[in-house]
């Protein structure tokens, strides 16, 4: 038997007979069982990738991607920051104080955090904050807030925000919270309300005043790396006892392993629908070998090996499914497409920055999903490939 054989004989088994309408109908299903478990694949692990993406920028942005801390109290201080500056000139550095404190307007009252930085820092490591700032210069007792803080209070530029520190200060014969107004100065947009309302920037001399720290004294030391999880080993071997360091993620394994764990069960769900599919290749296959039994009897009476048979039937199934796949992976990339060009599906402005579903279509889950699809419909041909080879040429000839 020549190849033109093998490949003249798929062709004929995949035309639709008259007479066995079911087969091709199963062989239909199989291919469109195929193509949508590829599409909804693709459509689902873009997605999955798009909001983690969109997760991890928005916690560094707001968590920034390393922290320098202090063990001890005044451990953290110039000394230390000018000597990471002079080691590591590819990082940003920027040295912060902070408290906890309430802010009020009227009746309303939210907790939150003010940090004193220097602002010119400040914008080298935190993007937004830089966008906020543009051109302009804070005087002491100045503060910028976050945009969901400022449209619930309903508060505009120059207004007096008062802020009640959790540190307390002797008053007569009790002790009374330290009780600041700031004027509003800038408002800044993460993009995310929690922040925006938990979040107040003042510059580091107006916070080091209110509560009586050295000015070459600090909280912490906040660093802007392009690659964290590499600087922060760097960062370990130079950095003395007496102050800690950690990544972004550092605080937030649990969620990003709920993340990672959600991503692989919906995978192995969905990849579920190729394998539906492939049972459908399984059995338009077995009815195929059924129905044309005297067909295989006679060409390997007539000299056809049983490999060029199990050929075949193995090509038949691996033609259905890479037709599958191949239609799947059209119309998932079209999907996506769609959905990350057009505002289809709304999403809320004041959750994410972008009205439109955020896409992010991986080239290892693309390769994974394309040859797990593969994967199944080779094994899903291979059974019944192989029971065509298996005929008894006596008994279906001396039968039909």
């Amino acid at each position: 038997m020549k190849n033109s054989i093998v490949s003249y004989l798929v062709k004929r088994f995949l035309r639709f007979d008259k007479e066995q309408p079911f087969i091709f109908l199963s062989a239909l299903l199989a291919f469109l069982g195929i193509t949508l478990g590829v599409m909804v694949l693709l459509i689902a692990m873009a997605l999955m990738n798009g909001f983690d993406k969109e997760f991890k920028n928005k916690l560094t942005v707001m968590n920034y991607p390393l922290t320098i801390l202090p063990k001890f109290y005044g451990a953290v201080n110039q000394n230390l920051l000018i000597d990471l500056e002079g080691k590591f000139p590819n990082l940003k550095f920027s040295p912060y104080v902070e408290s906890s404190v309430m802010t009020r307007m009227g009746r309303k009252i939210e907790g939150g955090y003010l940090f004193g930085v220097n602002f010119e820092d400040e914008a080298a490591v935190n993007s937004v904050l830089k966008k906020a700032i543009k051109k302009d210069t804070f005087n002491k007792y100045e503060v910028m807030i976050g945009k969901s803080l400022k449209d619930e209070f309903m508060l505009h530029y120059d207004d007096k925000l008062m802020y009640i520190f959790t540190q307390v200060e002797p008053g007569g014969l009790s002790m009374s919270p330290k009780i600041k107004r700031f004027k509003i100065k800038s408002v800044f947009d993460s993009g995310l309300t929690a922040y925006d309302k938990a979040y107040s920037y003042t510059s580091l001399t107006s916070l080091q005043t209110i509560l009586h720290m050295p000015y070459n004294q600090y909280n912490g030391i906040h660093i802007y790396s392009e690659n964290p999880k590499t600087d922060i080993a760097r960062l370990k071997q130079v950095l003395p006892y007496n102050v800690v360091i950690k990544g972004w993620w550092e605080d937030n394994l649990n969620f990003f392993a709920a993340l990672e764990m959600e991503k692989a069960s919906l995978f192995i769900v969905l990849m579920l629908i190729i394998l539906i599919a492939s049972i459908n290749i399984i059995s338009s296959l077995l009815m195929t070998v059924m129905n044309r039994r005297g067909e295989i009897a006679l060409l390997l009476s007539l000299g056809a090996t049983r490999i060029e048979i199990k050929k075949v039937f193995l090509y038949l199934g691996i033609v259905i499914g890479i037709g599958g796949i191949l239609a799947g992976v059209i119309l998932g990339l079209s999907g996506i497409w769609i959905f990350s060009t057009f505002d289809i599906i709304s999403l809320p402005k004041d959750v994410y920055p972008t009205t439109t579903l955020p896409l992010d279509l991986s080239l290892q889950d693309f390769i994974l999903i394309v040859s797990g699809a593969f994967s199944i419909v080779v094994l899903s041909s291979y059974y019944p490939a192989k029971k065509a080879s298996e005929v008894d040429i006596l008994t279906v000839l001396r039968n039909e």
